[in-house]
């Protein structure tokens, strides 16, 4: 299969890689100057933990291919679109006209009604997926990450259709086992909440990365992520359907804050995820919590958590 990863990001680079060692031929969109800035090479310090449970380490450089210009007559079987979900529109509005012949892979955050949030790509060229691993460049330039061994699918009802069994199958290639979620709508809506509770406590104390081993702030977060819950029924999410992502926050914080201190100190897999987010300016956790605090206002839910926490993510 023909694919271009939209941007060069973490997930893009990451799942690219994997796409890459699978046999598919991949190149990335970016900006036009941005080849030259990157490199005709990836550094990659990455835990896959696709064959192994503890992970195995990756070290090498990857070369990569770049393209500055997308044609609308180009020959990509598949972008994959992984982005901030504040750039969302942005990049969709920049495919549509562009998409040709491709499936594009929906493949983040998205908390708007996501058909919605694709705006005018065409709904059926659109698969639907969220990855499970993810990391940061280091100030040296090295990808520094981790790589889970599966990644989700969903629908939006329905099965899956012809383009999106085909997206499937290509990543199935690559030694990731798929998760399927017939409620993806639903899906990525807990993911966003839950990303906004530990985000908040995140950027109260100047990252993510300074959560690791930290029970107190760990367990703020888990209490901000519950607080959420109600927003989530609020949108119309059945909360029954979602019960073992939703686990982490209803379990008592007396035995998950310290649960997932001790992964986040002592695990690789967990320590490198979290480690890898230690950007103070990153925009990406602020916009998730500003976000998420104005739907709670807008609806009227009680959130004080995510309240207490504004100061620090507030424009």
């Amino acid at each position: 299969m023909k694919i271009l990863m939209f941007g060069r990001g973490v997930i893009a680079t990451v799942y690219g890689w994997v796409l890459h060692q699978a046999g598919h031929d991949v190149e990335f969109y970016v900006r036009p100057g941005r080849a030259a800035e990157y490199g005709s090479e990836v550094d990659l310090d990455l835990i896959d933990a696709r064959r192994r449970p503890w992970g195995r380490r990756v070290v090498e450089k990857w070369p990569v291919r770049y393209r500055e210009a997308l044609e609308p007559d180009h020959d990509f079987d598949l972008i994959v679109l992984s982005v901030p979900h504040h750039r969302l529109a942005e990049a969709t509005a920049f495919l549509a006209p562009r998409v040709g012949r491709a499936t594009v892979l929906v493949f983040g955050n998205v908390w708007s009604e996501p058909l919605k949030a694709v705006g005018a790509l065409p709904a059926d060229r659109i698969a639907w997926g969220f990855p499970m691993g993810g990391g940061g460049f280091g100030a040296d330039g090295v990808l520094h990450g981790a790589l889970l061994p599966s990644v989700v699918f969903g629908t939006l009802g329905g099965p899956p259709t012809e383009r999106e069994l085909a997206v499937r199958e290509a990543f199935r290639e690559t030694g990731l086992r798929l998760k399927e979620r017939s409620d993806f709508r639903g899906w990525l809506w807990v993911h966003f909440v839950s990303d906004a509770g530990l985000f908040s406590q995140g950027v109260r104390v100047g990252s993510l990365s300074r959560l690791a081993g930290a029970v107190g702030d760990l367990r703020e977060g888990l209490l901000a992520g519950r607080e959420l819950l109600p927003l989530l029924e609020a949108r119309g999410v059945d909360l029954r359907r979602h019960r073992a992502g939703l686990l982490l926050f209803r379990a008592p914080t007396w035995l998950t804050a310290p649960a997932l201190a001790w992964l986040t100190a002592h695990v690789p897999l967990a320590r490198v995820s979290i480690a890898a987010h230690s950007d103070p300016e990153a925009e990406e956790p602020r916009e998730v919590c500003r976000d998420t605090l104005a739907e709670a206002r807008r609806l009227g839910v009680s959130v004080p958590r995510l309240e207490a926490a504004e100061p620090y993510f507030a424009r």
